[in-house]
């Protein structure tokens, strides 16, 4: 079962910034999530709801509704849990 990729307006500014190898690296990873939205190495975040996956330096933040997958946030790691 495959499932939509949504990203939130946010997101979507937040993937355009990134530098052009970056956002290759993190859309390839998005379009993984639509596969199988529990990769291994995602993690159910503590103190907020969803979940997160590492794409080298960056994380995406997201949630899971129904048969799409909801990406909240993407950014580098050091910036993303602010």
């Amino acid at each position: 079962m495959s499932f939509r990729v949504i990203l939130k307006p946010s997101a979507n500014k937040e993937l355009v910034a990134l530098p052009q190898k970056i956002q290759s690296q993190v859309a390839n990873a998005l379009l993984k999530l639509g596969e199988n939205p529990h990769p291994p190495g995602s993690l159910r975040m503590k103190g907020r709801s969803g979940y997160r996956v590492r794409s080298g330096d960056y994380r995406i933040l997201y949630a899971i509704e129904d048969s799409a997958v909801i990406i909240l946030a993407i950014g580098h790691r050091r910036e993303i849990y602010r």
